[in-house]
């Protein structure tokens, strides 16, 4: 006789993997997974987060409370300490899924995390999930449990590690579908300057227009910004060892569905050391060599997508390459099927966003 909870478990489990098909935008796709897990495995509150590929920095979040009222203890975490199942070492994991209990051999209070941020909080457990998906991190995902409650079961981590790469192939979709950008307009760049603590303290104009056209998803409640600046600026004071007046940068979109890049950079002067970070519509390279990831081209592939959206011509890229003139059309052939375009002109715009 069939287990009757068992079979409920994975006709629920087989539609939370059918919606992460449907086409959702990414913050649509966040409320659909989490209301529909929790009939699966119990949580008592979640962080789920978009990021930029290429720095795993975070794009926009859904910090359901009371996790939204420690961000700042999260970041300084997250960028600034060594702790077990950090996001970015989850990402470079085979397993890229784990629960705090298993991570400390059940010492919770062995994690600097547990003991800062969310035993204070009145929580226990957490189950963190680096989302992959063709190679490519495109979110991160972070269940917690009750203090009072059970850790998360193996059966339940199972679950979830089932589910991972759904999501992201959900998140990726909602990048490809949602990938060209409006052109810009004339607002020119918007400029935030925060104190070492990471709180506001100016900005200009253009920054409130580019922040205001920013996914209210993106706000933690109460904060005064939204996570993808802290992210960058808590990143940014992490990272010591970086050379003076390296930036750090990450690529996310706005509500309007314009591309931005943000750049954050160390100020040092009579009030000490503080934060700055420049917020402006992203270049055609930038935009482009995001889309050309969500579009999953293999890494020969997207060499050659970068050198038609140049301009080169077929020989121009196999003199580039060292490559056959049989290969490159073999490659764009790939690319024009992934785009669902039929020539160079096409790719071109489909990639920014018309002719230019």
């Amino acid at each position: 006789m069939v287990n009757v909870s068992v079979e409920v478990t994975e006709r629920q489990l087989g539609e939370l993997i059918r919606r992460c098909y449907l086409g959702h935008s990414a913050s649509e796709l966040r409320e659909d997974v989490l209301r529909r897990l929790r009939s699966i495995v119990p949580v008592d509150a979640a962080f789920f987060a978009t990021v930029d590929p290429a720095t795993l920095l975070f794009t926009s979040a859904l910090a359901e409370e009371p996790l939204g009222s420690v961000t700042p203890l999260f970041l300084d975490n997250e960028y600034g300490q060594s702790d077990v199942n950090k996001f970015t070492i989850l990402a470079d994991r085979t397993d890229p899924v784990g629960s705090l209990d298993g991570a400390t051999k059940g010492d919770r209070h062995s994690s600097l995390r547990y003991q800062d941020v969310i035993a204070p909080l009145g929580l226990g457990d957490e189950l963190r999930a680096a989302l992959i998906g063709r190679g490519r991190c495109w979110g991160v995902l972070c269940l917690h449990r009750g203090a009072s409650c059970f850790g998360f079961s193996e059966r339940e981590i199972a679950i979830v590690r089932r589910l991972a790469p759904h999501f992201a192939e959900g998140l990726r979709r909602s990048m490809v579908i949602d990938g060209t950008s409006r052109p810009p307009d004339a607002a020119g760049p918007g400029i935030v300057v925060l104190d070492d603590n990471l709180s506001l303290l100016s900005m200009n104009p253009e920054a409130e227009g580019w922040i205001d056209e920013m996914q209210e998803s993106t706000r933690s409640p109460g904060a005064e910004l939204p996570m993808a600046l802290y992210a960058a600026a808590a990143h940014l004071k992490g990272v010591e060892a970086a050379p003076e007046g390296q930036p750090t940068s990450v690529r996310l979109q706005t509500n309007a569905g314009r591309w931005l890049i943000l750049h954050a950079s160390h100020l040092y002067g009579s009030a000490g050391r503080q934060t700055a970070i420049v917020l402006e519509p992203a270049s055609s390279d930038e935009m482009s060599s995001l889309i050309l990831d969500a579009h999953g081209l293999t890494p020969a592939q997207n060499r050659v997508a970068v050198l038609v959206l140049r301009g080169f011509s077929t020989q121009a890229i196999v003199n580039e390459l060292h490559i056959s003139a049989h290969t490159v059309q073999e490659h764009l052939s790939a690319i024009f099927d992934k785009f669902g375009v039929g020539s160079r002109r096409e790719l071109v715009n489909s990639l920014l966003g018309g002719p230019h």
